[in-house]
């Protein structure tokens, strides 16, 4: 996430010991109080269980991956 030119977020997917999930979380590169967290932020991190769930939650629209035909 780019905020003003700065990378403040990251989107990563949780692996567990058994691999990778389903699981992605966002959360906030640098601790800063709830007051100064850029919307839509609410604590430091957010998990979802799915990359198009998290990227809808940033405005962010997800990659078309289909080919023109």
């Amino acid at each position: 996430m780019l905020r003003d030119g700065v990378v403040m977020a990251a989107l990563v997917r949780l692996i567990s010991s058994s691999g990778l999930s389903d699981m992605w979380q966002i959360e906030l590169l640098d601790e800063m109080p709830a007051a100064q967290r850029p919307a839509p932020f609410t604590s430091q991190w957010r998990t979802f269980g799915s990359r198009p769930a998290a990227l809808e939650w940033l405005g962010i629209p997800e990659p078309d991956t289909g080919t023109a035909g």
